[in-house]
């Protein structure tokens, strides 16, 4: 196949060719929403350095979720901050936390919404940490019966599947053994597998209110230089049981998202996360970009990279685009 007896531009000359030949194609069933409860109603408060996105009650969050399956999207992933937080995180395991509520409001009015609950403690610690604290540093051990009780306690309230985020060794098995004792054992686990200590994170910690009190979370999120690491970490997660196994973030980890869809016969996940999402945001306010353009082409990145599922905030925004 050679020139002139070849030319590629034939079957790029208008747009009809263009979507004849296209290899990759991103669907609203791709799509995850995230969305971040908080207590009182109707209340719905504006993330400065999220725009677009929003703190919202269980109220506003339950309407949030119909609108997102009106526009074909199949699922939510759920944040909460609460009222009170402490070094224990009892919130997050509470029979009537943010979360269990808010996954009871959106089951009972939006019944066909998958719900999944993000399994963490940062939000709902004093101290922003994702673990239990001994002398300032995070215990694993400690840290996976309280995520075992959160995970339990958030599926018992309805949840459609959990997603555990704190990065602890052995929190998959230590989820899905709880999960199974208690006659949970279908409710399936969708592991932050490869989770790297990201300068992304940084709006989603003013949204989700879990910015760390001291110190960093490098001694348990992985070091952003590391690729053989993430493959070993998913090997963990995949032999402990773990149903969907995910990338955090995506955009700057396209590498990684390609060699885990090498290795694993499971779906993954990606999660376009907040820095992603706020950096295209800024500079399509500021006229340097178009958002609609430069977000397609981010989230077909993605997914081109070997991507099944992308949690994105630009969700709704991609699915009335897609239905047009």
């Amino acid at each position: 196949m050679q020139f002139p007896e070849y030319r590629a531009r034939r079957l790029r000359k208008n747009e009809g060719f263009r979507r004849l030949i296209r290899e990759t194609r991103v669907s609203a069933d791709d799509l995850v929403y995230p969305l971040f409860v908080v207590s009182g109603k109707n209340f719905k408060k504006p993330i400065a350095s999220m725009p677009g996105q929003f703190q919202m009650s269980i109220d506003n969050i339950a309407k949030e979720a119909q609108k997102a399956r009106e526009l074909g999207i199949p699922a939510v992933l759920l944040f909460g901050i609460p009222e009170k937080k402490d070094e224990m995180a009892t919130g997050a395991f509470a029979k009537d936390g943010i979360v269990q509520q808010a996954v009871k409001r959106i089951k009972n009015e939006v019944p066909d919404m998958l719900v999944i609950t993000d399994v963490c403690l940062c939000e709902y610690t004093s101290h922003g940490h994702c673990g239990i604290l001994e002398k300032d540093q995070v215990q694993n051990d400690a840290t996976l019966e309280v995520l075992a009780e959160t995970a339990l306690s958030q599926a018992r309230a309805g949840a459609d599947m959990v997603a555990p985020s704190a990065m602890m060794d052995g929190q998959i098995m230590a989820i899905r053994e709880a999960l199974d004792e208690n006659a949970l054992e279908d409710i399936p686990i969708m592991a932050y597998a490869a989770k790297y200590a990201s300068a992304f994170y940084g709006p989603f910690r003013e949204a989700a209110e879990s910015a760390p009190q001291f110190g960093d979370r490098k001694s348990y999120q992985m070091d952003p230089a590391n690729s053989d690491e993430a493959i070993r970490e998913i090997s963990l997660d995949v032999s402990e049981s773990a149903d969907i196994i995910m990338v955090k973030p995506a955009l700057a980890y396209l590498d990684v998202i390609y060699r885990a869809k090498q290795e694993f016969d499971l779906p993954l996940a990606a999660y376009n996360v907040s820095g992603e999402y706020s950096m295209i945001k800024a500079a399509a306010q500021l006229g340097w970009l178009d958002e609609e353009k430069t977000m397609l082409e981010s989230l077909t990145a993605i997914k081109r990279a070997g991507a099944d599922i992308i949690i994105t905030y630009w969700a709704k925004d991609v699915a009335r685009l897609l239905n047009k």
